[in-house]
């Protein structure tokens, strides 16, 4: 053999051992269908990310799930079937966003319940501290003047001199 062959055989032979060496699938990020089943899927690792977003380095869930996922897609199933697939295999906590029938309505409502009553607990307040201080003013407005004391008088005149002799010395 010459020496061109043997190393095109050579280079044969390690193309192909390295193409064995990579996983031949389908990724589920190829198909927009796959894609869109996959953000509606949590991975199941522990790590609370959506299957198609979970980003560990070796993640023992989201590999095998994403090729069972592949597996449904390229069997064209359709989609409700595929996701109650996975449900009966792992329960509802893979889905990424609880149902919206039963007692998992009550997840869709507390946000805008818990808003509305802040909200009213607010406004109540601005109300009850509107109140107090109408209240305050009112009384204080209703209150009798104070006498003037021969020491408040005392003040009133030196103050006066004061303001008189400032002003004569900024006219000079």
């Amino acid at each position: 053999m010459t020496s061109r062959r043997r190393i095109a055989l050579i280079s044969t032979v390690f193309v192909a051992i390295a193409s064995a060496l990579v996983p031949l699938h389908i990724d589920a990020q190829r198909s927009d269908r796959a894609k869109s089943l996959g953000t509606k899927l949590m991975c199941m690792c522990g790590c609370g990310q959506i299957l198609t977003q979970c980003n560990h380095i070796n993640c023992p869930s989201s590999a095998p799930m994403l090729k069972e996922l592949d597996a449904h897609v390229v069997k064209g199933e359709a989609d409700d079937l595929i996701i109650q697939d996975f449900v009966q295999e792992y329960g509802e906590k893979v889905l990424s966003e609880p149902p919206s029938k039963g007692f998992n309505s009550i997840a869709w409502y507390i946000p805008g319940v818990a808003f509305v009553i802040g909200l009213g607990i607010v406004v109540t307040l601005i109300r009850l501290w509107r109140q107090r201080d109408v209240a305050r003013l009112a009384t204080a407005s209703s209150a009798p003047p104070v006498p003037h004391s021969a020491a408040s008088e005392l003040q009133d005149v030196q103050l006066e001199r004061a303001r008189q002799q400032a002003d004569r010395d900024t006219e000079e």
